[in-house]
């Protein structure tokens, strides 16, 4: 029953589509679905995938992921400029310029799609690309300001949603505070989501482990850790409620009909890319 209400629904967000200018978001319009059973994990991020509805994350450093569609589709977030030694140009890039490792101000220009997250000539950012395999949005948060660590820049920064094969997957981003609860509605369901881990320069680890709880997401990637010291922080912070795979893959496939009945915090091992994976 669950999945043909599913089925209707996404029928319904296609036919709707067309009459409006923006694709409604069906991470917010099915936010209360939970499917689940297991997920599968695969190293390479160049191997073909199974069928249309899986999508390969890969960790590439620090806080950049590769998504990849079934369909070829590519996006990296937090692009810093360097991914590894590929000649790989992604559809998408998002980034965030808390620091100078989440973005560049070099982007390669044969990069179609480059989803800056802060103010735009002094407008909050806002971003609806449909690029019909992948739907990209974002949610704008403030951040600290650079010299003053009491202030707080308004809109400063994004986090962005991948709506893919019926997933809905979220990036945190450089995240300073905890969203309100207008951010936490803006994002809807999030089945998959990236969450920076390092306990400092972002939130500090029990805001963050209260942000992961609150958000009820099936699939959990910790990023952004310097250290195993944070990570483990986090781990044993968010593991009563948490299973924990510690597999050592690099890459994660998933699925909506393979996310895990029981909300798991999966560790990959960040690696650049390169030709021979």
């Amino acid at each position: 029953m669950r999945r043909l209400a599913l089925a209707c629904l996404f029928a319904l967000l296609a036919t709707t589509t067309t009459a409006q200018d923006r694709r409604i978001s069906h991470c917010i319009a099915i936010a209360n679905a939970d499917p689940g059973l297991e997920f599968i994990q695969q190293a390479s991020w160049q191997a073909p995938l199974p069928d249309e509805f899986t999508v390969r994350l890969t960790y590439i450093d620090h806080s950049m992921f590769l998504l990849r569609t079934a369909g070829g589709l590519s996006a990296i977030t937090d692009y810093n400029g360097f991914i590894g030694p590929v000649t790989k140009t992604p559809d998408i890039v998002t980034m965030n310029n808390a620091h100078g490792t989440h973005w560049t101000a070099f982007p390669n220009p044969d990069i179609p799609h480059i989803l800056e997250g802060w103010r735009q000539e002094g407008r909050p950012a806002d971003y609806n690309l449909d690029l019909g395999e992948m739907l990209v949005r974002n949610v704008t948060t403030d951040i600290r300001d650079r010299f003053d660590a009491v202030t707080r820049v308004k809109d400063g920064n994004s986090i962005f949603i991948f709506e893919v094969g019926g997933l809905c997957i979220g990036h945190l981003g450089h995240l300073h505070h905890e969203p309100s609860e207008q951010q936490y509605a803006a994002l809807g369901r999030l089945d998959v989501v990236m969450a920076a881990v390092d306990g400092g320069l972002t939130v500090d680890t029990p805001t963050m482990t209260r942000i992961i709880t609150r958000l009820k997401s099936s699939i959990v990637l910790p990023m952004h850790w310097f250290s195993r010291q944070s990570l483990e922080r986090f781990l044993t912070s968010i593991s009563d409620d948490f299973d924990i795979d510690r597999s050592g893959e690099t890459s994660l496939e998933v699925s909506l009909r393979t996310l895990p009945s029981r909300p798991t915090v999966v560790v990959l091992e960040p690696r650049f890319l390169t030709m021979e994976d």
